[in-house]
């Protein structure tokens, strides 16, 4: 019996850990999928905070829409007059690096952005070039362990680790928090080579936008600097026309499409 018992654990074991994995797969790419809509057009006040209490406020539009790799989003910064006209355009590649261009207007051209770049500052925020897009990060890129269930304030969660399969991937792991019910990525915990934490994702002002659950606020703050940069959505749209030429370097240059 207990020869027949350890045999049952060594069989079944592994299988009940693919299976906790697949599920965990499962809840991530639900909370990324979770809103449904051929596009996304916002507007929104940036506010970065420097470590002495001080802020810096800046306006931008972002644009983001499906394409035949993936999603594909436009940044266009409106205010103020020293970063007006800067252009940032992401475009998915499903299982793959995305590709990233900018133009500043300053430099008064187009500049690719290597994946080796991905751990950058965006614009002098708290933001990494590749924080920008974690939100919409192929699920498949990581491998997912729910590691416990609990309350965040009094939202029922899961909590789940991502550990990316690509060594060379800004972070180590990714710690999420998601909502049981709605599936909605509340906190995100961002964990560097060494395992210290380095960043924290928060989402909040949740709201009805045209029938979808959404998060209105996105503050990320970096720990060792005491730096945080905070995005306040002001205007949402769904499903809204965008051209074509919205996702193109042409429109980088021009801001037409």
């Amino acid at each position: 019996m207990k020869i027949r018992s350890l045999l049952m654990a060594i069989l079944v074991l592994p299988a009940l850990t693919l299976h906790a994995q697949e599920n965990a797969q499962a809840i991530v790419r639900a909370s990324r999928d979770r809103i449904k809509a051929d596009t996304v057009s916002t507007r929104s006040k940036m506010v970065i905070s420097a470590k002495n209490g001080s802020t810096t406020e800046r306006v931008l539009d972002q644009y983001s829409k499906d394409g035949p790799k993936g999603s594909r989003t436009m940044i266009e910064f409106k205010q103020p007059a020293t970063v007006a006209g800067t252009r940032f355009l992401t475009m998915e590649n499903s299982g793959g690096d995305d590709d990233r261009w900018i133009f500043l207007p300053g430099i008064g051209k187009v500049r690719r952005v290597a994946a080796s770049e991905g751990g950058g500052s965006f614009m002098g925020t708290d933001f990494s070039y590749d924080d920008i897009s974690s939100m919409s990060r192929d699920a498949g890129l990581d491998t997912h362990t729910i590691l416990r269930e609990e309350n965040l304030g009094t939202t029922a969660c899961y909590v789940i680790q991502s550990v990316p399969k690509d060594s060379s991937y800004q972070y180590s792991k990714m710690i999420s928090w998601i909502a049981k019910d709605s599936k909605m990525t509340l906190k995100i915990e961002l964990y560097d080579k060494k395992g210290a934490l380095v960043k924290t994702v928060e989402m909040s002002g949740i709201k009805e936008i045209q029938g979808r659950t959404t998060a209105t606020v996105t503050k990320i703050t970096t720990h060792a600097a005491g730096t945080s940069t905070t995005i306040n959505m002001d205007i949402i749209k769904y499903d809204a026309p965008i051209p074509e030429g919205v996702f193109t370097t042409q429109y980088l240059e021009t801001g037409r499409p």
